[in-house]
């Protein structure tokens, strides 16, 4: 636990020294009188919300698993999920990763067996925010172009994944980074696993989870905007927003999306005429009860599952 904490704390020292150069170059009296002006009773809204959300992308990682013919109970199952969640904030989200390794550990369940289905999750979030973000063509004709290209990363990556060959030589290029390195093997060796897992009878019910999930937490963070009493935002166009958003900043593979998930929910709320300095304060909110809180239940998790 204190050796994953040593390798987060780095991580945490950024995410202060970006929030802390957001509100420098903001107006700090305007973010204190946003702040004072929240409705706190939103709240009772957003964390149900967002334990909601948790509670989607558990049933889908429940039923992949059963694809691949794992059952364990969800007293521990879903511990083992909410620990994941403490390493959200690594680059790519690579640390999600890490479920394998402690159901290695607790129930000898081979990683060539669970970690293909950390590619299939990352798969279907991408399949569910592409599809969310389609919600923003008619407040953002623009986004079509980026929802085009989506489509046609999607297609590639499918291809990628169904092709021993093309999925060899990307697992490659990934394992340069060093957290990759150790779950190369498994990977590798697991290729059968994965293209199982793809074509599985479940993909439609696994994707339509996908995109209740993107609904779902885009909901929240909706009603984060109006606790600051705008209301000029729609909910299709806060969903819409807050996927493209998230997704650039795991693509950017900063750990958490740092930076590019922040300036890209501030520059989509400033073309939609909210000042700078109001939608610093809004974006801050959103990632704290969309990243930070579960974050905080997954360190929770984490020392109460003891998968250290």
């Amino acid at each position: 636990m204190i050796r994953l904490f040593k390798k987060i704390v780095p991580i945490i020292v950024i995410v202060i020294i970006v929030y802390a150069i957001f509100l420098f170059l903001a107006d700090i009296d305007k973010i204190t009188d946003k702040i004072i002006n929240f409705k706190p009773e939103f709240i009772l809204i957003i964390i149900p919300l967002t334990i909601l959300s948790w509670i989607i992308i558990y049933l889908r990682w429940n039923i992949l698993l059963k694809t691949i013919k794992v059952e364990i109970p969800h007293s521990i199952n879903f511990q083992i999920f909410l620990a994941s969640g403490a390493l959200g904030i690594t680059p790519g989200k690579v640390g999600e990763l890490f479920k394998s390794q402690i159901l290695k550990d607790k129930f000898n369940i081979p990683r060539t067996k669970t970690a293909p289905l950390f590619i299939v999750e990352k798969f279907l979030d991408s399949i569910g925010a592409l599809i969310v973000t389609l919600f923003g063509i008619w407040f953002f004709p623009e986004i079509g172009y980026l929802a085009i290209f989506g489509l046609f990363v999607l297609l590639l990556v499918f291809k990628i994944l169904t092709s021993k060959k093309l999925f060899d030589k990307a697992l490659i290029l990934f394992c340069k980074f060093k957290y990759f390195q150790k779950y190369f093997e498994p990977l590798s060796s697991s290729h059968e696993i994965l293209n199982h897992t793809l074509y599985n009878k479940n993909m439609l019910l696994l994707s339509l989870l996908s995109i209740a999930y993107w609904i779902v937490i885009g909901s929240a963070a909706f009603f984060v905007v109006q606790g600051f009493g705008i209301s000029t935002i729609e909910l299709l166009n806060m969903i819409s927003i807050y996927s493209s958003s998230i997704i650039l900043g795991v693509l950017s593979f900063i750990p958490g999306g740092i930076g590019v998930a922040e300036g890209s929910l501030i520059g989509l709320f400033s073309l939609q005429s909210i000042d700078f300095s109001e939608a610093i304060v809004i974006v801050v909110l959103i990632r704290l009860f969309t990243l930070w809180f579960s974050t905080i239940v997954g360190f929770i998790a984490l020392k109460t599952s003891k998968a250290f």
